[in-house]
């Protein structure tokens, strides 16, 4: 089998959807069997990202579904993408991915964004006070010092964390996280998957304002962007395609869908409508196709953004065909078959 060729390292994210028909218990066990196949496959790391109140995403504690998969895993590294801040004491987060990052060293990440991860109900339901997200900056620093170990004012140490120097990313669609990220001199990760809208303005931003920092084993920090893509590959491109729209039924009824039991009868009646085209956008940067249709459409995405790093989103709402998406474009000659 042969190697797919790109020019930039692949990563994936896992959003643990529950698909139609699947108990949560089942959509983390397809999570399980990605991790060990993504694993296996070569992929650089395997990222979680933090959601509630949402019946079909099960991953509301990255941390959690981190530990399980390091425990099946040997050497993927492993992360949040990402942990959102304002839900969270930076003392807390701290203290969890150190303990990650002893269980597991040298393989966790950490992603960190702003937004809730959900509404405004389940951001009361949180005990998160609305002005949370102003203190994201802040709050940044503060959970890098307790990774690092420095010394804080109130003479709090995180036990475990301080020391283990886990790498932070910042990651956003918008020109914020842009900005935060160049100036403290940390990776940056855009959420091009779903909101590619900013992608060009954000990245123009974060290369041209960055700021070099001090890195944890010395030496200055340089830029380091990841955009991120949805996937779908399939030997047969028609039935790529089908699982495109059948993708794009599923966000038009979970984003635009009042009753959360509509038929797809009515989610197709959203598609035609202004919703549709709300959705077409959102998946603007995917690559759908046969294997090297979606590798040849990966290529041109890395080359037009000059990323430093592609993270894929398996996207098919078949399971085989999920994996299968994982399998195909795998950095390394060991797919599973």
């Amino acid at each position: 089998m042969s190697e797919n060729n790109l020019s930039v390292p692949l990563s994936l994210l896992d959003l643990a959807q529950v698909g139609p028909g699947e108990t949560v218990r089942e959509s983390l066990d397809h999570s399980i069997a990605l991790a060990q196949l993504a694993d296996a496959a070569g992929y650089r790391r395997l990222w979680y990202a933090e959601h509630h109140n949402m019946s079909a995403i099960a991953s509301a504690a990255p941390a959690v579904l981190i530990a399980r998969m390091g425990a099946a895993t040997e050497r993927i590294r492993l992360g949040a993408g990402g942990v959102m801040l304002p839900n969270h004491s930076p003392l807390a987060i701290a203290e969890q991915f150190g303990t990650l990052a002893e269980l597991y060293p040298g393989r966790i990440d950490l992603g960190l964004g702003r937004a809730p991860g959900g509404d405004q109900a389940t951001f009361a339901a949180l005990r998160r006070s609305p002005q949370a997200s102003d203190q994201f900056p802040s709050d940044v620093v503060e959970l890098q010092n307790y990774l690092r170990g420095n010394p804080q004012q109130s003479g709090v140490v995180a036990t475990p964390g301080a020391g283990t120097d886990v790498p932070l990313y910042i990651l956003g669609s918008s020109l914020f996280g842009a900005q935060l990220a160049a100036y403290l001199g940390l990776p940056y990760a855009f959420a091009s998957h779903f909101a590619p809208a900013a992608l060009e303005r954000a990245i123009a931003l974060y290369r041209s304002e960055f700021r070099p920092a001090q890195a944890d084993q010395g030496g200055l920090t340089e830029p380091h962007l990841i955009v991120a893509a949805g996937v779908i590959a399939a030997d047969d491109p028609a039935r790529a395609e089908q699982q495109l729209h059948h993708t794009k039924l599923q966000r038009a009824k979970l984003l635009f869908g009042r009753n959360p039991k509509m038929s797809d009868e009515e989610g197709e009646a959203l598609l035609a409508g202004p919703a549709g085209r709300q959705v077409d956008e959102m998946l603007r940067c995917s690559a759908v196709g046969t294997p090297d249709q979606v590798r040849e459409r990966l290529q041109l995405f890395a080359d037009q953004t000059e990323a430093d790093e592609l993270i894929l989103a398996p996207m098919a709402t078949d399971r085989e065909l999920w994996l299968g998406t994982v399998s195909a474009l795998a950095p390394e000659a060991a797919r599973t078959r």
